[in-house]
Formats: structure tokens, C-alpha cells, sequence
């Protein structure tokens, strides 16, 4: 007990400090250099956002405790120390002696890789308890030398992950287990690719991968930036406190809708979403746009003064066949004009003139060149050249030869809009338009790192997009080729890889289940052989007495079963999760909030989730998300919902950390039987 208040008194010490340190920042003047010289207006505000992000970078955060372990190391292997806390920050005491190590540091590395084997002459590793409100309520000594009879390392990650929540995912920093380990401080290039199993911590990992990165690589990341997309609000919101509560504070987490950001108003039919996400569009988009350049008939004859400069017409021929496709579109028209004028200034020089880049600018933007380029090499618009693929057969044929006749039939607008600059897009449409953008005119500057989840679910064309913005970047790449949901998934790992223009990359996997029980896991992955022959099976490193419960019901009982799980499930801690089939979640919200229970609907009142326990999640928007409990009503209708519905019911049944029950009137599925 003493020593417990002894620690409580140090993490006193460290809070004091670290309030300190804060207070320092906030009081601390930004230099203003004076004048109105832009970069001296840069250098300004360039000096307050750094301000203002180590402000943000020192806030304490009243749930989050500074540190979660010790590691006690032989005499001598630190100077001045044989004793550090690690945690989620630096924090020192003010002359510079640390208090608490940044888990990120090299001093830290042991406190996941040290084993009785390998100890890394640390003696002792200890890890704290802290309830919700991050009150110090315990601790747990791992001795790392002399007999251990048990296992106290696996039964702290035991009682860490059910340690009830409710709220948004929390960090795993304490608790990364070295093949995680192993991911989060791989270096920056090349690009990381993991295949995670459910539960088995892939999202936590990237996450945490960022926050590394950018303690190794923060300069260099700072110019380019670092961005999280994932595949909805709802994902982002669950995940959006694990970086601020390391210490990041200036990561950008998006979707990809509202990274491309062009608006949306029209629906496309399955079919044809699906071709439009296809990589072959690619190919169609890029034949489209270069078919305008065409074939030129006649020469040019400019007039300067009395002096005529003819270029003759199969000169013009073999300076677009020059550049044809050699270049981007809009820069080939440009070079098109000036080797025109280059061609004029030779024809100066034979006539013993001296012209200058002047002469050849003012040659370049002259009518005779200016109606050559309108002619042979004219002005296009992405959206032009997209509404005339969309509305016109014959010219959707001659640029998809690749397609089959009843795929271009689905591309096709049932009703073609008169003008493109009427044109109304869908999301799809958007992601192609951003295609032919980047075949115009080349995107400029790339982001330092781009981190994917839920990444099989993104098409071919949708990874091109993103690897547009990450040209000299790096990627960490995350997914589960099992809970591929959409029809366009671009498909195997080393496809997305290739989409992304990140071929380079190494692909890892993941298939213990930390967060996910072994009963569970077990069930769900009956579907595998239906859905991901190639994968393996994952295994669970846990067990929980009465995690998985299937109840049969009839169509008129199965609603006061599920009524009846949700209160069972409320009597115990934790998050409690009813997952539906889109069509259904709304109305089971209804009955049970008519029953008197407290209840929000994800995707509809994202900010209750945080104090709600209790919440109803439509099945297409589980994936990333997980509670305690979890109640899954009529698995069948999940499946019948959509074309790949199994892949959807294997998301939704690994959403549980610690109990999952099944309630159901219609057959489940045969694989499940």
C-alpha cells in the first residue's frame, strides 16, 4: 500500500510538471519580425501554429494517465537512471531530468520486445491499472529474471482489453505485443500493407504507426503532411481520440469522399458504380482524352511586319506526333505552341535576325499558333470529356474497346443530360473526374504519409485517386480481405499495392485476436471457406466464459428477444452494441427506446455516443467499430441485404470484446449451421 501511494504521489510530480511545462508554452511570446515581406508573414504564422500545436501536444487530458509502465534496467545500462516510467509524452521536472520517457524513444523498445530470453538487462517491468477518470488503482511487476509461475504479462493485456468502455476507441500503447510492435516502428519506407484479422489490433496499430512516425520523422513529414482516410464519419469519429491522447494533435482523418472534393448528387446503379471503380477505366479515360488531340491539315504562316515564316504542315504533323501522350495534356498543348515558335524563330535566324525568348513567346501566343492548338490540340474539361463517355455509344466504343458491349450498356446514362456544365456526378463519377484532372495537368506536391483503413474495400480507380496525392510518400495500409464488403474491391493485397503506385510495399499479417474472444472468432470464421478461401484461419488468445450465445425466436417473439438481450446486456459494464440490417435498425431503435431504455442510433447522433451505452448500428456501418457486448438481430436479413451480404455478416459478428449474442427467426446461414 505504501508503495502505491508512493506512486500516486509521483504521478502527482509528473502532472505538476507537466501543467508546468504547458504553462511555459502558452506564456511563451511568438516572435513577429516586422515588415510585409510574404516569407517574413510565413515565418510569422509558421511560429504560431507551432505554438499552438504544442500547446494542443501538452493539454492533460483528464482521462488519459501520463504514464502506463516501469522498467527497472541493471546498474549502469542508463546514465544517471536505473529506473524509467513510460507513457504518452515526454515530461520532464524543468532542469532537463525526465520524469516520464515517450513510449516512442529507443529507451522505450524493451518495455515490448524484453522477455525472460532476451531481457535487455531489464530486471522488472511494471504496468499500472487506472480507472476511466485515470485515478492510479493498482500495479502489476513482471520480473524478468529468476522462476515467473505465471503468466502476468497476458493476464494484464487480459484485463486491459475487458476493461469495460464506452466512447470512442482508446489507445493500445500500453499493451502492444511485439509482432504490433514490429509494424508501428517499422521505418517510413517502404510502405506497410497489413492484413489484420478482426480484433487483432490493425487499426490500433496504424494509429499508433502515425504517432511514431511522426516522432522519428517529423520534420520530414511536416512538409507533406500525414492523413488518415477511412470509410465513413462514423469509423472516424470512434477513432478520433487515440492520436490527441499520444500526443498528435495535427493529423488530418477524412473519408475519401471528402478528400476528392467535388460535389454529388446522382446515384449510380450497382453495375455500373462497380465498372466505374474498375482499373480498366483507366485506360478508357486516358484513350478518351487524348482522341481530341487530332491530325493537323495545314501549316502555320505568321506575319511579322513585311517578313512572312511559313511552317509547313507535315512539320506541325510530326511535333504533335512528338508529343502525343509523351507529356501531360495540358502541358503538351503549351509545348505544342512553343515548338511551333521555336520552329518559327529557326526560319528568323536563316534570315540573319537575332530573335529572343521574347520573340518566341509573343510567336507562341499569336492567332496563327493560337488557331492551330484550337484546332488540333484544343482546351477540354474533365467533366466534357466524362459527360460525352456517358452520353455517347459510339465514342464510349471507340475508347473502351477493353469493355464488353453489355459493360459499356451499363456505363451509359439511361437519360443523357444536354450540356456537361449540367451534368449532376455521383461519387463514382467524381473519382474518374479526378483521373482525367491529374491526365490534364499533373497534381502538385504529395503528401509525407497516407494511412488507409478499411482499405479492401477501395476500388482500383479510388486507390489511384489517393495515390495521386501520395507520390512521394509512404502508405500504411490496412484491411481484411475477408470483410471486402463493396463490389468494386480492388481484390488481392498486391493489387492495391499496384493501384496505389506503391508496389514496393511489404504486405504483413496479423491473425492472433487480441480484442476478439476465441469462441467468437471460432464461429465467425466458418464463413471464411465462402468468402476468403485464402486466408487463413485467425485464432483468438482469449476466452470468455458464455461469450457466444445463439437464440432461436419466431418472427413475433424475435423484437421482445432482442429487447430482452439489450437489458441483460445493460446489467453488466460496458458498451452495449444492437447491430441490424440497414433497413431494420431504425425501427428496432424505435421499440427499444419505447421500452424505456436510453438509446442512440449510429450515423444518426454520433455525439451521444460518448455517454450512451447503449447504441443501434446499422450493419454497413460496423465495420472498424467495437463493444463489450454485442446483440446481432436476423443475421439473414444482413446477407440478403446486399451481393456480397456474407462478407457484411462476418464484419458484424466480430464486433464483440467480450460477449456476442444471436438472435434470430430465419435460418441462419448453412456455413454457420
Amino acid at each position: 500500500m505504501a508503495e502505491l501511494e508512493a506512486e500516486r504521489a509521483f504521478l502527482t510530480t509528473a502532472q505538476i510538471a507537466l501543467h508546468r511545462m504547458y504553462a511555459e508554452v502558452v506564456d511563451r511570446d511568438v516572435q513577429v519580425i516586422g515588415g510585409e515581406d510574404n516569407d517574413e508573414r510565413f515565418t510569422n504564422e509558421a511560429n504560431q501554429r507551432a505554438k499552438e500545436m504544442r500547446t494542443h501536444a501538452l493539454l492533460d487530458l483528464p482521462d488519459v494517465p501520463l504514464f502506463f509502465g516501469r522498467l527497472d534496467y541493471e546498474h549502469g545500462t542508463l546514465p544517471d537512471l536505473d529506473q524509467i516510467y513510460i507513457g504518452r509524452r515526454h515530461v520532464h521536472d524543468g532542469s532537463g531530468v525526465p520524469l516520464v520517457i515517450d513510449w516512442r524513444a529507443p529507451v522505450s523498445v524493451p518495455f515490448y520486445r524484453a522477455t525472460q530470453s532476451d531481457r535487455q538487462r531489464v530486471l522488472m517491468r511494471r504496468r499500472y491499472g487506472f480507472s476511466d477518470h485515470a485515478d492510479l488503482t493498482g500495479f502489476e511487476d513482471e520480473p524478468l529474471t529468476g522462476v515467473i509461475e505465471t503468466d502476468q504479462a497476458d493476464a494484464f493485456l487480459r484485463a486491459e482489453i475487458e476493461r469495460p468502455r464506452t466512447g470512442p476507441m482508446r489507445d493500445i500503447v500500453a499493451t502492444i505485443q511485439p509482432e504490433q510492435d514490429d509494424l508501428v516502428r517499422a521505418p517510413l519506407h517502404p510502405s506497410v500493407c497489413v492484413q489484420g484479422a478482426p480484433g487483432t489490433g490493425k487499426t490500433a496499430v496504424g494509429l499508433h504507426r502515425v504517432a511514431y512516425l511522426l516522432y522519428t520523422e517529423r520534420e520530414r513529414l511536416g512538409r507533406g503532411g500525414v492523413v488518415i482516410v477511412g470509410p465513413n464519419r462514423s469509423f472516424l469519429s470512434y477513432i478520433r481520440k487515440v492520436l490527441p491522447a499520444l500526443g498528435e494533435v495535427d493529423v488530418r482523418q477524412i473519408t475519401i469522399d471528402e478528400l476528392i472534393t467535388r460535389p454529388t448528387a446522382a446515384i449510380d446503379e450497382t453495375e455500373a458504380e462497380r465498372l466505374k471503380g474498375d482499373a480498366r477505366m483507366a485506360d478508357v479515360l486516358r484513350r478518351a482524352l487524348w482522341s481530341y488531340v487530332g491530325t493537323p491539315t495545314e501549316g502555320v504562316l505568321y506575319s511579322k511586319g513585311s517578313r512572312r515564316y511559313r511552317v509547313h504542315d507535315y512539320e506541325v504533323v510530326n511535333i504533335v506526333s512528338d508529343l502525343r501522350e509523351s507529356t501531360r495534356y495540358a502541358p503538351g498543348r503549351n509545348a505544342l505552341a512553343q515548338r511551333i515558335a521555336h520552329v518559327v524563330l529557326v526560319r528568323m535566324e536563316e534570315r540573319a535576325e537575332s530573335p529572343d525568348d521574347r520573340v518566341q513567346n509573343a510567336v507562341a501566343r499569336s492567332k496563327p499558333v493560337k488557331d492551330v492548338l484550337d484546332s488540333v490540340w484544343p482546351r477540354v474539361a474533365p467533366e466534357q470529356i466524362l459527360h460525352r463517355l456517358l452520353s455517347n455509344a459510339d465514342f464510349l466504343a471507340q475508347a473502351a474497346p477493353a469493355l464488353t458491349e453489355e459493360e459499356r450498356t451499363a456505363l451509359l446514362w439511361s437519360k443523357p443530360v444536354r450540356s456537361w456544365k449540367s451534368a449532376k456526378w455521383s461519387f463514382a463519377d467524381t473519382v474518374l473526374l479526378d483521373e482525367l484532372e491529374d491526365l490534364i495537368e499533373r497534381r502538385s506536391g504529395s503528401l509525407g504519409h497516407l494511412v488507409l483503413d478499411e482499405a479492401q474495400d477501395l476500388s482500383a480507380m479510388q486507390l489511384r485517386a489517393l495515390g495521386r496525392r501520395c507520390r512521394t510518400g509512404s502508405a500504411t495500409v490496412l484491411g481484411d480481405l475477408a470483410q471486402a464488403t463493396t463490389p468494386w474491391a480492388a481484390g488481392s493485397w498486391d493489387r492495391v499495392l499496384g493501384h496505389l503506385d506503391k508496389s514496393d510495399g511489404v504486405v504483413e499479417e496479423l491473425d492472433r485476436g487480441f480484442r476478439v474472444p476465441e469462441q467468437i472468432i471460432r464461429f465467425a470464421a466458418k464463413l471464411l471457406p465462402e468468402i476468403a478461401p485464402t486466408l487463413s484461419t485467425p485464432s483468438g488468445v482469449r476466452t470468455v466464459a458464455d461469450a457466444l450465445s445463439v437464440v432461436p425466436a419466431t418472427e413475433s417473439t424475435l423484437v421482445d428477444e432482442v429487447i430482452a438481450a439489450c437489458k441483460s446486456a445493460l446489467a453488466g459494464e460496458g458498451s452495449v452494441a444492437l447491430i441490424a440490417a440497414d433497413d431494420q435498425v431504425a425501427r428496432l431503435r424505435d421499440v427499444i427506446a419505447a421500452a424505456g431504455l436510453e438509446v442512440a442510433l449510429i450515423g444518426e447522433t454520433e455525439d451521444e455516443i460518448d455517454t450512451v451505452r447503449l447504441v443501434c448500428v446499422p450493419a454497413t456501418l460496423a465495420k472498424g467499430l467495437e463493444f463489450d457486448a454485442v446483440i446481432v438481430a436476423e443475421p439473414a436479413h444482413i446477407v440478403a441485404a446486399e451481393p456480397r451480404g456474407l462478407h457484411r455478416l462476418y464484419v458484424v459478428l466480430t464486433r464483440a470484446v467480450s460477449r456476442l449474442q444471436i438472435i434470430h427467426a430465419e435460418p441462419l446461414p448453412s456455413a454457420l449451421g
